[in-house]
């Protein structure tokens, strides 16, 4: 399918949610009386009508078709007979004071962390600002804040993911979490390639940029990290390259008969490659350098942001790649404090807001 064709798919979904979504709405909340399930039933009927669209599935009369699906959903969750969600359960301790499961539950310092738990809190958790549900819905949120600066299919598209987040955990639940990240690893490269052709080119999208850039060296810092942790559990080099998406493009360089070492000399120091340390502080140096460009004097910087980041792009282009593996702990180390400060830089400079001024009367 076209982006074209998907951007279409997409604009009708949208339409279609916001004619319906009040009726139906009402529809469930008369038969439901929780308004958790009442919201967790209308985002899974809306998200059955993305997948019958996605697979061509005929539909006569859309609006017969969500109630009628409405309908099935509340009837399977009363057949179900869900017990009392644990997030809601409570005891009072020896003092009478409320403890939720959470407090009861051991601490993960305490015992080992289970694949269930890890998912939980960095994959499905919705308050988590960094667990994926929880990045989603937050970017979502900052976006329907600024719509006037993002395209409408950048919105739709946000929209459309988060939306389906609940029916892909429900699913990953039964047949695997590669369900769940899938999803989103193809909704967000949509987002990205929606934001490359129909953005346009601005100070909003070398924002959007930076960003970009700096999360994946802090994330590619990491996941180098993990690597080098030395315990049973640490990562492959081809699972590291897996999760950068570098592995065809590194075989395609380096071949299938290459050296360990040339996975991180690849990772850190491809000036190709766009998930690479390197290229991303090179897009991250270029983009600040645009959205200040008094700063380009005849000596030095006075851009606290670009500092830091032009001093490890620079560091990394003239590196020696055979000491590489030798520096990697404290290249990794000090990549890590350079995004800190780049982003505390940002954020002082370009996103911070004086308090409101409260205006107190005499007398």
């Amino acid at each position: 399918m076209s982006v074209t064709s998907m951007i279409e798919q997409d604009r009708q979904i949208s339409a279609v949610i916001a004619e319906e979504r009040p009726r139906l709405r009402n529809f469930i909340r008369k038969r439901v009386p929780n308004e958790a399930d009442v919201e967790d039933l209308l985002q899974e009927v809306f998200y059955e009508l993305v997948e019958a669209n996605r697979l061509l599935m005929p539909i006569e009369h859309v609006t017969g078709w969500l109630f009628r699906v409405a309908r099935n959903r509340i009837t399977d969750m009363f057949r179900k007979k869900k017990p009392e969600n644990f997030t809601d359960a409570a005891t009072e301790d020896e003092e009478g004071a409320l403890l939720h499961i959470e407090d009861l539950l051991p601490a993960p310092e305490d015992g080992p962390m289970d694949i269930g738990m890890a998912l939980s809190r960095l994959a499905y958790d919705p308050k988590n600002p960094s667990a994926i549900a929880g990045a989603i819905l937050a970017a979502r949120a900052g976006v329907r804040s600024v719509r006037d600066v993002v395209s409408s299919e950048m919105w739709e598209c946000l929209n459309v993911t988060g939306l389906g987040l609940n029916s892909h955990r429900r699913s990953a639940e039964r047949l695997g979490p590669h369900i769940y990240f899938r999803f989103v690893r193809e909704r967000t490269a949509l987002f990205f390639g929606l934001a490359e052709s129909t953005m346009s080119h601005d100070d909003a999208w070398r924002f959007l940029i930076l960003g970009r850039s700096l999360e994946r060296v802090d994330m590619t810092a990491r996941l180098l990290l993990a690597r080098m942790t030395g315990s049973r559990h640490q990562l492959g080099w081809l699972t590291v390259l897996h999760a950068c998406g570098a592995h065809e493009s590194f075989i395609r360089t380096h071949g299938w008969a290459s050296e360990p070492a040339d996975v991180a000399e690849f990772l850190m120091l491809d000036r190709l490659f766009p998930r690479s340390v390197l290229h991303a502080l090179s897009t991250a140096e270029q983009c600040l350098l645009a959205l200040d460009p008094d700063d380009a004097v005849r000596s030095g910087t006075g851009d606290p942001a670009r500092r830091p980041i032009g001093q490890m792009r620079t560091r990394l282009e003239y590196a020696d790649p055979k000491q590489l593996e030798a520096d990697m702990p404290e290249l990794v180390s000090s990549l890590q404090a350079a995004c800190v400060q780049a982003n505390r830089a940002i954020a002082k400079r370009y996103f911070s807001y004086s308090a409101p001024v409260a205006w107190a009367q005499e007398g």
